[in-house]
């Protein structure tokens, strides 16, 4: 629930398109509850206006002189830490590549520039604005990167006793990994895939909450971070070991009783399409107990639903945990319902994959007892 505000939230937009900029101003001050502070050009405009005014929310383009957007955001994430939404427009993919580095080094989330007769989006950028202002962005990655370097061996050895203890997980065990990620999910998702081989066992599906026309840069941005190979799922993939599948604009990501990918129109989860609970309730149905379900960074209750019917089928279901989350909210709520078995950092949920990706595991569905034929 968002926190009550005595005074409105203090906003700073920077963007070289004085139209847009102009525009940007306009929907946010008449929305009532945003003030704009100020407004810039550059990277360098973003820092001086950030340490300067420390406003409640930073929205910013990235196509903008000097091509110092994104050094700015690390910076402000390392001096001055402050919610950053990135506002930009569909264009090539080099920029695509770089809007999710941006997300890496610590922006929250990017939508699409309105446009004057464009109301539905920008009602979005009011929207996401009040949403990511009261987001509580913290500057820590130096000092966790360091204390993961201190504690890897030991996590290691902790994840090792993990899939081998009370929950009997073993390499044959799973058949099938399901994602869930909303908020600060893109840097998340790097983390636990990036070490993964391009032989990995298992099938994984994604259920990321991304603007729409954004999946296909989060894929291809995936696909440059892993080995695996990185797909939008189409309707009737068939599911495949190294394969990830990340659920596309606007349908529901499920499995279908045959064990190939469906996609569904059905009605929207809070606003959501694609929604989590379905990719998670159909995994219950279809692989119950050979199932994994995870749970990352995000706002809202996403999921949760799913990953307790999940965890009632006798899948192995993981959240995040509250300190490396960005938005500890999905993985919280899910806690909450006791809808998990394991709360586990980024770096134990990698190692948890790494680990149900040992030579020994087969991992492929059709192969299971003849359970999908």
């Amino acid at each position: 629930m968002r926190k009550l505000r005595s005074s409105p939230i203090r906003a700073v937009i920077i963007d070289d398109s004085l139209a847009v900029k102009e525009l940007l101003i306009s929907i946010l001050q008449n929305s009532g509850d945003i003030l704009v502070v100020g407004t810039g050009t550059s990277g360098e405009d973003a820092v001086r206006l950030v340490e300067r005014l420390h406003p409640d929310i930073v929205t910013m383009d990235l196509r903008i002189p000097d091509s110092d957007g994104l050094k700015a955001i690390r910076k402000i994430m390392r001096e001055c830490p402050t919610p950053i939404v990135i506002i930009t427009s569909f264009i090539k993919q080099s920029v695509m590549d770089l809007t999710f580095q941006a997300l890496q080094a610590g922006a929250l989330t990017v939508i699409s520039k309105p446009g004057l007769n464009d109301p539905e989006t920008c009602d979005k950028v009011v929207q996401t604005v009040r949403l990511m202002a009261d987001v509580p962005v913290i500057h820590h990655w130096d000092r966790k990167d360091k204390q993961k370097r201190l504690a890897e061996k030991d996590s290691e050895k902790e994840i090792s006793s993990l899939v081998n203890s009370r929950v009997d997980i073993s390499c044959s065990d799973i058949e099938i990994i399901g994602i869930a990620a909303s908020t600060g999910g893109p840097s998340a998702l790097v983390t636990v895939l990036r070490n993964l081989p391009n032989d990995f066992p298992l099938p994984i599906l994604i259920v990321q909450h991304i603007s729409q026309g954004f999946v296909g840069g989060l894929a291809e941005w995936l696909s440059t971070e892993t080995s695996m190979r990185v797909e939008i799922a189409n309707h009737g993939d068939i599911l495949l070991p190294g394969v990830v599948m990340v659920s596309p604009d606007d349908y529901h990501l499920q499995v279908g009783e045959s064990g190939i990918v469906e996609l569904s129109k059905a009605p929207l989860y809070k606003g959501f399409r694609p929604s989590a609970n379905y990719l998670f309730e159909s995994l219950a149905r279809v692989f119950g107990s050979h199932a994994m379900g995870v749970i990352l960074t995000g706002m809202g209750d996403d999921g949760v639903e799913g990953i307790n019917t999940l965890s009632q089928a006798g899948g192995v279901t993981v959240a995040q945990d509250e300190e490396s989350c960005v938005v500890y909210g999905m993985p919280h709520q899910a806690v909450a319902r006791n809808a998990v078995h394991h709360v586990l950092t980024l770096e134990q949920i990698a190692l948890t994959f790494e680990k149900l990706g040992c030579p020994s595991s087969t991992g492929r569905p059709q192969d299971r007892k003849g359970r999908h034929r």
